[in-house]
């Protein structure tokens, strides 16, 4: 595939294709809407299997929580097996959102980092993306590669939120330069660390709901995860 080519939808299973189906069925945002707008991508790549069960109902708790906020639309992306990449319509309503992620289940594969940079930002090149959400373990791709699509992302004004399941390296490196270079932010995650990661990503939502100025008073006055994700933004992390 050419670097400059926008990533399509593979369906390469029954489960991906009642994703596709499902996705397509729900009714896409007004043109013209206000609503903040967000990428929630994840990796389902076999190294998260032995987690999955787990991870899914946090992300799953992460995502309600930050649909308490309101004002946003979520695109859903995720990516695995060999080459398979799947990405919803905009969606304004949680419940799909989240029905949505349960479909996906692991398959072995390698990352597609680069892809999820890539079609985020042929995204808001086509309408205002206000943040990506990334969840993953591992990397397996060039690192000189994702962090020039992490640059192209940035110069275009998306910032990258990245929540790292494991924490481990060398993966926490890169996960830290997407963060860095986008200007977004980076936290690390495992079983224990399901409240927090629904704070961060409420978080999250309040800004891309209601930018830089929205989470600095919501920072302020709740202090703990939404105070970091601000300080990481300001630099001061």
């Amino acid at each position: 595939m050419s670097s400059n080519k926008t990533p399509t939808t593979r369906p390469a299973s029954n489960s991906v294709a009642a994703f596709l189906d499902q996705a397509a069925k729900t009714p896409v945002r007004a043109p013209g809407t206000k609503n903040g707008r967000l990428i929630f991508a994840m990796d389902a790549t076999a190294s998260r299997g032995p987690s999955w069960t787990q991870a899914m109902a946090i992300q799953s708790d992460m995502f309600k929580e930050a649909a308490t906020v309101g004002g946003l639309d979520v695109q859903l992306v995720y990516y695995r097996g060999v080459m398979d990449f799947g990405a919803s319509p905009w969606l304004g309503d949680p419940g799909r959102v989240v029905g949505l992620m349960r479909i996906v289940d692991v398959e072995g594969g390698n990352t597609q980092i680069v892809r999820v940079l890539r079609h985020a930002l042929a995204a808001s090149k086509a309408a205002k993306v206000n943040a990506v959400v990334f969840i993953g373990d591992a990397v397996e791709e060039s690192q000189d590669a994702i962090a020039d699509a992490a640059g192209r992302l940035g110069l275009q004004g998306v910032p990258v939120f990245v929540f790292h399941e494991g924490g481990g390296e060398p993966a926490g490196s890169v996960f830290r330069q997407i963060a860095r270079i986008t200007r977004g932010a980076y936290s690390a995650f495992d079983a224990n660390s399901a409240q927090q990661l629904r704070d961060l990503l409420k978080a999250v939502a309040v800004f891309a709901a209601g930018g830089r100025k929205a989470l600095e008073n919501y920072g302020a006055k709740t202090g703990g995860a939404a105070l970091q994700i601000t300080h990481q933004l300001s630099g001061k992390a």
